[in-house]
């Protein structure tokens, strides 16, 4: 019997193993070519770029070469790059699916949606049952708001890939987005079975917990997502959000502030990060925070007293060189008075905080 304890493969060892045959044949472009794939499905993209410019070197004409070029600058993050040697693919006559599926994706990373549609529609004339095609035209469907046929294509993807982990988070993305976390649960928990450590899973399951109203099973659940992948801002934001709710201000700060960097267009993240850093004692941070939203939103009458109420708090030299960086906010409409009868003399809140779906 083989020991397999003895067995070397996978792309990194099969890439390996084609050093001997290129030092035997230098200017075989097919052997860098069969190099660039191993190296690229090894997660060697700089490598897989260098060797399949060197095949497209000793020899242009097949189209092949453009589309492994295509795959390694799109991995890259390339999109432009990644277009054109598709194009200089087409241009050989070479159209296989694999290349207009790529050629859908980088349009959809684009958004372009219309004209990824087109090439996945392409994608699935050929090849009906194609799981990626499926899975790209639901993502399509819901950067297009259609949810419908979003759900429609992500469970007819999932139904042909039951365990791949990206398809059931976002169709489970999906359906908590959509307020039905009955049917999302079951996908969270059969993709968390695959892989226990793929991030969005957890976030997924997080919503589930928050959608039926369990909040503190919830940020566990946001907690273990950040541990896995800290780049993962939605669970940042979830997380601060929960401890914002819970008045727990200076343990919401490091997650509002880490969601902010990526993403300004959440719910109330400034006016949460303001208030957080504001009852957290932190007030030369909450002044330039309040001051952020006066700039985010001019005229607006209760985030100017703020900056003001605020700038009272602070020593003035520390005032003046804070106005110095930032610039002086204007002075709210109407200066603090005490109570009156009419409510016209209150400054105007700021608007309710709502939580996203």
């Amino acid at each position: 019997m083989v020991d397999l304890r003895t067995v070397r493969s996978g792309p990194d060892v099969q890439a390996a193993e084609l050093n001997g045959a290129i030092a035997k044949q230098p200017r075989n472009p097919v052997l860098y070519a069969r190099r660039a794939s191993f190296h690229l499905a090894a997660g060697k993209t700089d490598a897989a770029v260098q060797d399949i410019n060197y095949a497209i070197e000793l020899d242009d004409a097949p189209g092949e070469f453009y589309l492994i070029k295509a795959r390694a600058l799109r991995t890259k993050g390339q999109l432009q790059a990644a277009v054109a040697a598709a194009a200089d693919a087409q241009k050989r006559g070479y159209n296989p699916p694999d290349l207009h599926l790529l050629l859908a994706e980088a349009h959809l990373a684009a958004r372009r949606y219309d004209t990824s549609l087109d090439y996945l529609d392409r994608v699935l004339r050929e090849q009906p049952d194609n799981a990626s095609a499926l899975f790209y035209k639901g993502l399509v469907y819901a950067a297009l708001r259609d949810t419908v046929q979003a759900l429609d294509y992500l469970r007819a993807s999932a139904a042909r890939v039951p365990r791949q982990p990206e398809v059931l988070h976002q169709l489970a993305y999906l359906l908590n987005a959509n307020r039905q976390p009955a049917q999302a649960a079951p996908l969270v928990e059969r993709g968390l079975h695959v892989d226990r450590q793929y991030a969005p899973l957890w976030y997924d399951r997080g919503r589930v917990f928050d959608l039926t109203a369990l909040p503190d099973s919830a940020a566990r659940q946001y907690a273990r997502a950040i541990r896995l992948d800290t780049a993962l801002y939605r669970a940042d934001y979830r997380l601060g959000l929960y401890y914002y709710k819970a008045k727990q201000h200076a343990k919401a700060i490091p997650h509002l502030r880490r969601a902010r960097r990526r993403s300004q267009y959440l719910p109330n993240i400034g006016q949460m990060l303001a208030e957080s850093y504001e009852w957290a004692g932190q007030t030369q941070q909450a002044w330039v925070a309040y001051r952020e939203l006066v700039k985010q939103f001019p005229g607006d009458k209760h985030y100017t007293f703020k900056v003001w109420k605020v700038g009272q708090r602070l020593p003035q030299p520390v005032l003046d060189s804070l106005k110095e960086v930032y610039g002086a906010p204007p002075l709210p409409r109407r200066a603090p008075v005490a109570p009156a009868l009419s409510f016209d003399s209150l400054p105007s809140r700021a608007p309710a905080l709502l939580t996203p779906r």
